[in-house]
């Protein structure tokens, strides 16, 4: 199983974090980067994988295992005791295999979950991770999350209070969707840094940084495996 954090260098924090760092002081918002590998547990999935496993198995075992004799005559062949116990290892053994397997193959498991599904696993682990992280917990309610979750191909964008009333979610909803198109053409940190720069240069016209502005939340890009 792939650990998220493997998947970004130290230049590609420094990247991230530099682009948090420039959009933030244009603006009083305070923006926060997420990774997750996951949004959701999708054992369902799992177990459909392992019960089409399972079938084959249970095929190939009942093709494979001689019938037992009913020739009163001959001899040798497999009781029909011992032919079920194959059959039932046979299932079992199949059906784990594909649970292993859809585990671990992350198309293979994406290809029995429904999309509307993963689209709300990522939007309420989002919330999650925005309340969580306490991005709603800024002084002027100026907070937004922006989410990348790995295994469904999704993102989201989540904004406190001020920034939803001055920018609206159309805008973030604009964001959210160039965001998308540059992590299907592009690399993750040139996306978010995208994302990150296009975000502080939406709100730089309606919530402008002040000199006494105070940095809240950690520039960093946070990654959840």
């Amino acid at each position: 199983m792939t650990n998220t954090n493997a998947l970004f260098t130290e230049q590609d924090h420094q990247q991230i974090t530099q682009a948090v760092v420039a959009a933030e002081a244009k603006t009083s918002a305070e923006i926060m980067p997420v990774v997750a590998k996951s949004s959701g547990r999708y054992d369902r999935p799992e177990d459909i994988v392992g019960l089409w496993c399972g079938v084959l198995a249970f095929i190939a075992a009942w093709w494979l295992t001689p019938s037992p004799s009913t020739d009163a005559n001959s001899w040798g062949g497999p009781s029909a005791a011992f032919q079920l116990f194959v059959f039932i290892v046979s299932l079992v053994a199949g059906f784990f295999v594909g649970v292993v397997l859809a585990m671990r193959v992350n198309w293979l498991r994406a290809l029995f979950t429904p999309k509307a599904q993963m689209a709300e696993d990522v939007l309420q682990r989002a919330r999650s991770v925005f309340y969580d992280r306490r991005v709603h917990h800024t002084a002027g309610g100026t907070g937004v999350l922006i989410y990348v979750s790995l295994f469904e191909h999704r993102a989201a964008i989540i904004a406190d209070e001020s920034v939803l009333t001055k920018l609206g979610q159309s805008a973030l909803d604009e964001i959210c969707h160039q965001l998308t198109t540059d992590l299907s053409t592009g690399t993750i940190p040139n996306a978010l840094s995208n994302a990150i720069a296009n975000t502080g240069e939406k709100l730089s016209g309606v919530l402008p940084r002040d000199d006494n502005d105070v940095n809240e939340l950690s520039d960093a890009l946070v990654v959840l495996d």
